[in-house]
């Protein structure tokens, strides 16, 4: 067990840099338009992010895996970290990146040094998830927006009474966003050591049973609610402020978009349904809470006329979303080949 723990604490730094990375995403606007303290989002944010994480959290992991299976635990070890550093350094610069991309340019990594073929079609339905939850994400925040303004131009509500509602809205979208991080992103941060699994089914508080895949789940949302308290101001500053000024309205609608979005590509029920009426799925992948945010702001700004959008931020982020994958890659490989060739470990089994 405490070989297990030991590989298995670079998919708790992962999970560490996804809580300061992508909090930031959750309730970024709702502190930088100063609707929530911080120590309140974090706190209501990270009891959602456990409670997604061991609900709902296996839910996108089969799709990760397929990708290319991760088959011992000093490989898992090296991924896991590969794209942890990867975030890290981004963190580093004030750039909100993409966990679940530096995880799936990893994976690749371990693909190549294995000699093993990435399955293709996973890729795509990956990659075209990816393309999708930007989009989806501004046409749900615009349709909220136009919504949201034409009903407040008919109920006439009072300052302080709008106000109120809002920040009860606030405190709202913050718990979806948890639950909706923790569901959708908890198999970027441990899904690799999920075949490796040395967690026996348990009971917590001798009331809740909990498999062992949730027992390492839970600890992964452990290690995202540290990353949300310890390192995540500096990214909110970036996304709570930097795209578009934010009225406290469109802050929250921001935040209740990327959840809406993320928890569509969290659920399977939702991707069975859509087959059974014979429309095409939305797969459960995991997908960019912080593109899903990027999304809402432009879709917004753009509703608005476009002025407000400061472009050369937002370039400056799909920047980061192209860089950290390859460069999770790149130190993928050279793990790989430090953990097989320098620490003498097994990365490929041998069957």
């Amino acid at each position: 067990m405490f070989e297990y723990l030991l590989f298995l604490s670079s998919g708790l730094f992962l999970g560490w840099s996804l809580g300061a990375n992508d909090s930031a995403n959750i309730f970024g606007t709702a502190v930088g338009t100063k609707m929530l303290r911080f120590t309140t989002a974090a706190t209501i944010a990270s009891i959602f992010i456990v409670l997604g994480a061991v609900i709902s959290g296996q839910n996108t992991t089969e799709t990760l895996n397929s990708l290319g299976g991760v088959n011992t635990l000093p490989a898992a070890f090296a991924v896991s970290l590969s794209a942890a550093l990867a975030v890290r350094v981004m963190l580093k610069s004030g750039i909100s990146v993409s966990i679940s991309q530096t995880i799936v340019g990893a994976i690749i990594g371990w693909n190549v040094y294995n000699h093993q073929t990435t399955d293709e079609q996973t890729l795509i339905n990956i990659l075209s998830c990816w393309v999708m939850c930007p989009i989806v994400s501004g046409l749900i925040a615009v349709l909220l927006y136009f919504t949201v303004k034409h009903l407040l131009h008919h109920t006439k509500l009072h300052i302080l009474r709008q106000d109120q509602i809002v920040r009860l809205g606030m405190i709202l979208t913050t718990a979806l966003g948890g639950f909706a991080l923790g569901a959708n992103n908890m198999a970027d941060v441990v899904g690799v050591f999920v075949g490796s699994c040395a967690f026996s089914d348990t009971t917590l508080f001798n009331l809740i049973p909990l498999s062992g895949i949730q027992v390492l789940f839970l600890l992964g949302a452990f290690a995202v609610s540290l990353g949300v308290f310890t390192y995540s101001k500096k990214v909110i500053k970036t996304v709570g402020k930097g795209v578009l000024t934010f009225s406290p309205i469109v802050a929250w609608i921001v935040i209740l978009s990327q959840s809406l979005v993320l928890i569509l590509f969290s659920s399977e029920s939702l991707e069975t349904f859509l087959i059974s009426i014979g429309l095409p799925p939305l797969p459960a992948v995991p997908v960019s809470s912080t593109q899903a945010v990027i999304g809402a702001i432009v879709g917004i700004g753009l509703a608005k006329g476009g002025k407000e959008i400061k472009w050369s931020l937002v370039a400056k982020l799909v920047l980061g979303w192209i860089t950290s994958p390859l460069m999770a890659f790149i130190l993928s490989y050279i793990s790989l080949s430090f953990m097989e060739n320098v620490f003498r470990q097994p990365v490929i089994a041998t069957f």
